[in-house]
């Protein structure tokens, strides 16, 4: 397969992985109304973890599961609890488009450290469709940028900060460590840890979130698995930005759960930011076709 062909194929796994985060986000933003957030980010790794060591025994993994690159996993758990603590946080507070296109500066991140850390070479159509991406969200944040300087707002930049940092460190873990390992070592670790700093104000969760909780499991796992394909599998700087969909759903979930509906300015910058994601489609499939005619 060539570079190209990967990057076609973890674009699509990476808007897989959107749709299946984007529910996962709402059963997390209905568990923060009644949860502490370290607790939400505890919960989304346990009822996850079962389904994460299922698949990792079906795919024959279990013999080589603690030949792992260690400071890395341990890397990765810490930044996958401090991100959905942020995130859960930020979601009390905030609709899901709200936190998403703050969360947006996320793939412009990915992409600096892509060239500084992984030695990738972005090219100018890359660079165009990322800052054309980003002025959508400053176009749905509106000029004054205000909504970023609140609290819950802060606590997204924050889980941003923390996801590019995991997908670029996942980038390199892929090079020596299995796509089954990164996923149960990552649920594992943001369990133990995050329910360990949730244990002390630990809430009793309650028989009526049964169900919430399977659909945060079952869409957590799909999503998990992904992502982690995208990344691993995909330049960092192509997959990165595909983020920028999961507004769309946001958008979507808002209206549907919440009767909350976009204003004119927010569907403009949703147009701009799914519209370069599409070029950015439309350039990796151009490079296949051009390799293979």
């Amino acid at each position: 397969m060539t570079r190209h062909q990967a990057n076609l194929r973890s674009i699509y796994a990476m808007l897989c992985a959107v749709a299946c985060f984007s529910v996962m986000d709402t059963t997390m933003k209905l568990l923060a109304a009644h949860y502490p957030s370290v607790q939400v980010a505890a919960l989304r790794a346990i009822v996850a973890l079962p389904l994460v060591a299922a698949y990792a025994l079906l795919r024959g993994a279990g013999p080589t599961l603690l030949q792992v690159r260690w400071d890395l996993q341990l890397l990765r758990g810490a930044l996958g609890i401090g991100m959905l603590s942020l995130f859960a946080f930020g979601l009390k507070r905030l609709s899901l488009a709200e936190a998403y296109t703050i969360f947006f500066v996320a793939p412009g991140m990915v992409t600096a450290l892509s060239v500084w850390v992984l030695k990738e070479r972005v090219n100018a159509g890359r660079w165009i469709a990322i800052v054309i991406g980003l002025l959508g969200v400053i176009v749905v944040l509106r000029p004054s940028g205000a909504g970023m300087l609140t609290l819950g707002g802060l606590a997204i930049v924050g889980a941003a900060v923390a996801y590019a940092v995991s997908a670029i460190s996942g980038r390199i873990l892929a090079r020596t460590d299995r796509l089954e390992h990164m996923m149960f070592w990552l649920m594992l670790l943001m369990a133990i840890g995050a329910g360990a700093l949730a244990a002390p104000g630990w809430v009793s969760v309650r028989a009526a979130d049964a169900g919430v909780l399977l659909v945060l499991a079952i869409s957590g796992f799909f999503g998990q698995i992904a992502i982690t394909r995208a990344f691993s599998s995909g330049e960092a700087s192509v997959v990165a930005p595909f983020e920028y969909t999961a507004l769309a759903f946001g958008v979507a979930i808002d209206w549907l759960m919440w009767q909350a509906l976009p204003d004119g300015t927010t569907l403009l910058g949703a147009a701009i930011i799914i519209g370069s994601g599409l070029y950015l489609v439309r350039n990796e499939r151009n490079h296949v076709e051009s390799e293979h005619p």
